[in-house]
């Protein structure tokens, strides 16, 4: 069976983000998870991904676009790995060395400078310390970090191909 062309690759980034995004809410709403500000960060990166590989199946340049567009795609997603990184780094922290708790995300934004909100954002707080859910042992971000290391190796493949 022949490999998928670039632009179906493309569409297939495009759809497992989707397909990330839609689990998330599927926690954030039926399970009733909500999501801290490193979950939140994660997301808009997610997102951000996904982005790059529809743009590129939409536009299906030659081959500097295809190369623009999956260094975009690999930013992003080792940018969205890092806060996954930072998120399991809190998770790992004893209790007492976590950073306070934050107001909830709506409140930050209505009451701090739009700077300071993205800072407290980007940072994360006490609240991204806990591990409310898990499976084989590995917690969430964990699972987004095995996501993003997936999509920036689809990026690769994507930016060595040749067609």
């Amino acid at each position: 069976m022949p490999l998928p062309n670039i632009r179906l690759t493309n569409i297939i980034i495009f759809i497992g983000c989707v397909g990330l995004i839609l689990i998330a809410l599927g926690f954030q709403e039926i399970m009733g998870l909500a999501p801290c500000p490193l979950c939140i960060t994660q997301r808009i990166f997610v997102v951000a991904v996904g982005l790059f590989a529809l743009a590129a199946a939409i536009h299906n340049p030659g081959l500097g676009g295809r190369r623009l567009y999956a260094l975009g795609g690999i930013a992003m997603a080792i940018t969205g790995a890092g806060f996954s990184g930072r998120h399991l780094y809190l998770q790992g922290l004893p209790a007492d060395q976590l950073p306070s708790c934050g107001p909830g995300l709506s409140y930050m934004f209505e009451t701090f400078p739009f700077m300071e909100a993205m800072e407290i954002l980007l940072m994360g707080d006490g609240n991204c310390g806990d591990v409310m859910w898990s499976l084989f042992g590995i917690s969430m971000p964990g699972w987004v970090l095995v996501a993003f290391i997936g999509l920036a190796l689809f990026n690769v493949w994507q930016l060595l191909r040749r067609g």
